[in-house]
This record gives structure tokens, sequence and C-alpha cells, in this order.
């Protein structure tokens, strides 16, 4: 996929917005229902893929993404060497740390790892940590400088 079908999609969900409610039914009620306790895996599996079909080459890019996505404002804390600290906040992290004890942010990891990979040509990974104190997910997006891929 292309930055066309990033504006296809876009205009087509400008017509058509799921609510939150939608949006939570399938994400915390069906996937998990149909994933199992595999589900966090799959999920950062999915969102690697993801990132795949959608190549952002700027960081600009990818924030615009998730904000785009509904995934909410992602900032980035730190950029050092070998990592780099995100953090995510919006109303719904809030509000599923209010209301719900098990949650994951692994789609959202995935697709972070793999967007710095595309980016840096270095093998990369992503952990999450919740942060349900400050209404956050911190994404901490780690390489090895000596492990580059051949994307």
């Amino acid at each position: 996929m292309n930055n066309e079908n990033i504006n296809q999609l876009k205009e087509f969900s400008n017509e058509q917005m799921v609510s939150v409610f939608g949006y939570e039914l399938i994400r915390e009620i069906l996937l998990p229902d149909i994933l199992g306790k595999e589900t966090p895996q799959l999920l950062y599996w999915g969102g690697k893929n993801l990132a795949r079909k959608f190549p952002l080459p700027t960081l600009e890019e990818i924030v615009s993404f998730f904000s785009d996505a509904g995934w909410g404002q992602l900032t980035i804390e730190k950029s050092e060497k070998n990592h780099m600290e995100f953090h995510l906040t919006s109303e719904m992290i809030s509000t599923r740390f209010k209301h719900k004890d098990t949650m994951t942010y692994q789609l959202e990891s995935g697709f972070l790892a793999q967007q710095i990979q595309q980016q840096r040509g270095q093998l990369t990974e992503s952990y999450e940590q919740q942060k349900k104190r400050a209404n956050k997910v911190i994404f901490t997006v780690k390489w090895d400088q000596k492990d580059i891929t051949e994307d």
C-alpha cells in the first residue's frame, strides 16, 4: 500500500465514522475471544504487518498515522544511539485504565517497531509499558546498530 491507499482509507473514514463503542467491541472483546491467550503476540505481529503495508518515511508521519488511526497522540520523548522512547496518550486510553484491568497495546508496539526498523534499516523491537496513574503508554523501541536488515 502507498500514500494513495492511505488517503483513500482516510477519505472513507471521514465519511463513515466508527463509534468508539464499535472499535472497543472489536479490539477488547472480539479479538481476544478469537485469538485467545496469544492475543498480545499476534497483535504485535499484526502491527508489524500493518507497518509493512503502510511504510512511513518520517517520524512525523508515524505521529500523524497514530492520530489518524485513532490510536492516540504519540510523542517522541527520547532519541538516543540505540533506542527511542515514545509516549501515547488519549481519552480512550485514560478510560481503558479506569475500567479495565488487562489490556494490550501490542498492535501499536509492533507497528512502531516495524516503522522504525524500515526507517533505520536495523532490526528493531518495541516494548510496551503501561503507566496507569499517568494515563499513558510508553513504548521503548530498541535496535542493534550491527544487526542490519535486508528490507
